[in-house]
């Protein structure tokens, strides 16, 4: 029997306040991406460098990363549906700045202010959608939340390059307008408040928390997007970023523990299920944001793919993963553990890794990556779903919105770790297998001579004059051991994620079930 102050909604009610849900996520996770394809385009308009652009994206994921965390505690001063509908108001006037505006600083600003509207749409979402669907039927709520959290980064990329090459880039900006008024709108008339305990007086507001937790998360955000860029810890900026990030890490964690009203209920994560559902969190924003990266990544640098080609190719996937969603929320509302669908997409994701490992040439074809993203789209159904429920499963009340946001705030996190790892992984790996190719280079060799004869001669079927012909051979020799080599920095990258996942099957097989006979009570979270 459904308690008189519950949030469960039906019919019309429930479809319209579960797809404005839904368009809220997709707005925020789109535009972590959908700028990733732009960066050239606005460098040349504002007149910036490249360092400086990077700002762009940098900005939008340290306001996000920040606000996560604070959520619940936000729900709780102003009301869950004043905040949510305020962050998509912010969000949706800064799209229209960013759009709008006529310098780089201009837009790294209002980048920022949009992640911070947005951060809460993603974690708000969730609670929402799930408190409006019964207890019986929350593993489908969960399954089409997820929806928007796997398939927007996926979306990001081919939608960006669509509008990139057929408008300019403000329009990437311009799309959530419309979305975000109406969402908006909707909020206001159909999403309701649950009753929350009495507000924190402004004079016991933890705002000394609240310094410490935007100084540690926004230090190390920077840290994890520019590091590479700046040669790590060569460059003074992230070297006193780091110092900030570990000591504020600690005076955080301390004054949580210790402060009558918390900002972040760190004791929450007290609870065995959430302490490993955060790690997996992690782990599969390592995987989901790094396997987004790093394709489109090699399929424009090494295939010479446009923008639109290389976004276009995880679409399969992204489709797969939607197709995948409701299965997998019926499998887990007919009694199966959630850990066992949550193994299978690690196993699933290490096939799709090692495929990937395998399949990687300097000049593959693009059907060759059809059925090994297939494979990518089925292990992200399989992975979200459990991994969340598994993560939540065993909370009650008030814990359940404070384990949300530490679960959001990980795998954003993960994301963010993935791409830089990743990033530095490979560039050291291209040096090792340039040097060890090269050491393979003996032009005492008859193969060797052949090949750049054989070039030569091409670039004086050209009109080359002979000495320059033969510089252009040995040149298009080294480029085709630099590309070479690059492969082969890939090939690692897919062979070390994929043990990655493989190592966590074990673990995850270890997580206790939830009593039997228990439902899960998302009906107090926020």
């Amino acid at each position: 029997m459904i308690p008189a102050n519950s949030l469960v909604e039906y019919g019309s009610r429930r479809v319209i306040i579960t797809l404005t849900a839904i368009v809220c996520a997709l707005l925020e996770i789109v535009d972590t991406t959908i700028v990733n394809v732009a960066i050239n385009d606005m460098k040349g308009n504002l007149g910036a460098t490249t360092s400086e652009v990077g700002w762009v994206i940098t900005a939008y994921a340290i306001g996000n990363v920040i606000i996560v965390p604070m959520t619940s505690w936000l729900s709780q001063q102003f009301g869950r549906r004043n905040y949510f509908a305020a962050s998509i108001i912010l969000f949706t006037i800064c799209s229209f700045l960013c759009g709008n505006a006529s310098g780089i600083n201009e837009l790294i600003i209002f980048r920022f202010l949009q992640g911070v509207g947005g951060g809460a749409l993603l974690v708000t979402s969730q609670t929402i959608i799930t408190e409006s669907y019964p207890p019986e039927k929350r593993g489908m709520a969960q399954a089409i939340y997820g929806l928007g959290v796997i398939v927007g980064p996926t979306l990001g990329p081919p939608l960006g390059g669509y509008i990139v090459e057929h408008y300019s880039w403000p329009y990437i900006f311009y799309i959530n307008i419309p979305l975000g008024v109406i969402a908006t709108l909707l909020t206001l008339q159909f999403v309701q408040s649950p009753k929350y305990a009495e507000k924190t007086p402004v004079r016991e507001i933890d705002w000394f928390g609240i310094g410490l937790l935007a100084l540690c998360v926004g230090s190390l955000q920077y840290i994890l997007e520019k590091g590479h860029d700046d040669d790590w810890f060569s460059d003074n900026t992230i070297i006193i970023l780091t110092v900030l990030a570990v000591f504020s890490a600690f005076f955080f964690i301390w004054r949580e523990l210790s402060y009558h009203k918390p900002i972040v209920n760190l004791r929450v994560l007290k609870n065995g299920n959430l302490r490993v559902g955060t790690i997996l969190s992690f782990i599969l924003g390592f995987g989901l944001y790094g396997s987004t990266f790093i394709i489109p990544l090699y399929t424009q640098a090494t295939l010479g793919w446009t923008a639109t080609q290389a976004g276009m190719l995880m679409v399969p996937a992204a489709l797969t993963t939607a197709f995948m969603m409701p299965m997998i929320g019926r499998l887990l509302q007919a009694g199966m553990k959630q850990q066992y669908l949550a193994a299978a997409g690690m196993a699933i994701f290490f096939v799709f890794c090692f495929w990937g490992y395998k399949i990687l040439t300097p000049d593959t074809s693009s059907d060759n990556f059809f059925w090994m993203l297939i494979m990518r789209g089925v292990a992200m159904g399989l992975l979200f779903i459990p991994i969340t429920t598994m993560s939540l499963s065993t909370l009650k009340g008030r814990e359940i919105g404070e384990g949300a946001a530490f679960t959001g705030m990980m795998r954003q996190l993960g994301g963010s770790f993935g791409i830089a790892l990743i990033t530095t992984f490979m560039a050291q790996q291209q040096v090792v297998h340039r040097s060890d190719l090269v050491s393979r280079l003996d032009v005492n060799s008859p193969a060797v001579q052949t090949r750049v004869e054989a070039m030569q001669h091409s670039f004086m079927a050209k009109g080359e004059a002979t000495n320059t012909a033969l510089q252009s051979a040995y040149k298009a020799l080294d480029y085709s051991v630099t590309k070479q080599a690059m492969v082969l920095s890939y090939m690692d990258v897919f062979m070390w994620i994929g043990i990655l996942f493989l190592v966590c099957i074990p673990f995850v097989l270890m997580v206790k079930n939830k009593q039997k006979g228990t439902k899960v009570d998302f009906g107090a979270a926020h």
